[in-house]
């Protein structure tokens, strides 16, 4: 009797196990999958549509469908698509850097966002310090009308600045009727239209991260650095803002990468006469038909975001090795 009662002690020892190694098995295998989600969506929805129109970069344009040549089909055998291959070629790029037009167009194009950038950094960050150091009762209604614009389309924001703006606009009958100014201002058609479009249309992503960050802090150490006589303009600078870079590294990214490649706002506020690489490619495409130089056009556009944030990242990564 007892052997038969360690023999079954022994089967349900082993089912035990069995059924520990096999949850071990279904829980190594989820975890897997779900790292392997967003590298499976990184490939389709990033990295085939980057090498489409890499390939399309290295083509020539030509008056068919689709607008460039050679056109690369696996179904007609390895031969002919290595043929294919052979005829791509890095025209497209030479023609880029002989054209001053594209230079001025990346330099415009960077000069603009990184003054919006720091423009909606400055409205930001105070908005984003306020809102963290009010009650807790009132943030999530001032949340709601940082993200309150997002319920409206951009194209209609947009073109209600138009509204506003224009020298008969809004802005002007209001100065024109306190009597601030005797004639209209010219803000449409300028830098600062497509400035105040930008800072307007972007700001909650930069409210957004900051807040995140500033909610978090611990305000007892600017009490703290106040009772030892600092005062508070020294206490912001060497302890809230510090602690806040993760959040302005964060707004800034968030605002910078878009407005780079910024079209709609440029063409509406901005008027015809400004050169932004978004208008650029717009005409390439659309205009012009020279769907190569538009692929060259948004690679190097892609290199010039992504390579900055790369290094960036990796800088990031040696000073936490280096703090710990």
């Amino acid at each position: 009797m007892s052997g038969a009662t360690s023999a079954a002690d022994g089967k349900a020892a082993t089912a035990s196990r069995g059924e520990g190694s096999g949850g071990r098995l279904l829980a190594a295998i989820t975890s897997r999958f779900v790292i392997l989600v967003p590298y499976l969506w990184l490939l389709f929805f990033f990295l085939v549509p980057f090498l489409i129109v890499f390939k399309i970069s290295l083509s020539q344009t030509a008056i068919a469908m689709p607008p460039y040549m050679p056109t690369l089909d696996i179904g007609a055998g390895f031969s002919a698509l290595i043929e294919g291959l052979r005829e791509l070629s890095f025209d497209n790029y030479l023609w880029l850097l002989d054209d001053a037009l594209y230079f001025n167009a990346y330099v415009s194009s960077v000069v603009i966002a990184a003054v919006s950038t720091f423009l909606t950094l400055l409205v930001g960050y105070p908005l984003a310090y306020a809102m963290a150091r009010a009650p807790g009762s009132l943030r999530p209604v001032l949340l709601m009308l940082v993200i309150l614009p997002f319920w409206t389309s951009f194209l209609i924001r947009v073109y209600a600045w138009i509204g506003i703006l224009k020298p008969e606009g809004l802005l002007n009958q209001f100065l024109l009727w306190t009597g601030v100014i005797d004639t209209p201002l010219l803000i449409m058609n300028t830098h600062t239209a497509i400035f105040i479009g930008i800072v307007y249309s972007y700001l909650p992503f930069m409210v957004l991260p900051l807040y995140a960050t500033l909610e978090k802090m611990d305000f007892s150490l600017i009490e703290a650095a106040q009772d030892l006589g600092c005062p508070p303009t020294s206490a912001f600078w060497k302890i809230t803002f510090p602690l806040s870079l993760p959040g302005v590294v964060a707004g800034c990214l968030l605002v910078f990468i878009p407005a780079v490649g910024e079209f709609v706002i440029p063409d509406l506020l901005g008027g015809s006469q400004t050169l932004m690489i978004g208008k650029t490619l717009w005409n390439e495409f659309f205009a012009n038909r020279d769907w190569p130089v538009a692929s060259a056009v948004a690679i190097i556009l892609l290199l010039i975001l992504v390579l900055p944030i790369m290094f960036f990242q990796r800088s990031q990564a040696l000073a936490q090795e280096k703090g710990r």
